[in-house]
């Protein structure tokens, strides 16, 4: 998320605010300090992938990340 969240330029409040998800939910999970419930892993995902944010997994494990430019929405990174 941590990443996700850096590749779009996006504050952990303004994830916070976009998501309806308390800031230090998201500052906790991004120190390893706590795992989100599942619907609130959901709500930060919808909010980063309607930015073009594609999340990948192998086994139900995340391995990685991209951006798709075709996505794109308010926050994402310019190609300048």
């Amino acid at each position: 998320m941590r990443a996700a969240r850096a590749w779009l330029r996006m504050s952990q409040e303004e994830l916070a605010t976009l998501s309806g998800v308390a800031k230090r939910t998201i500052v906790r999970f991004e120190q390893d300090l706590s795992v989100p419930y599942e619907r609130t892993l959901r709500d930060i995902q919808r909010v980063l992938e309607e930015r073009g944010i594609e999340f990948q997994f192998e086994d139900q494990t995340g391995v990685g990340l991209r951006f798709n430019s075709r996505k794109r929405g308010a926050g994402a990174p310019s190609s300048d």
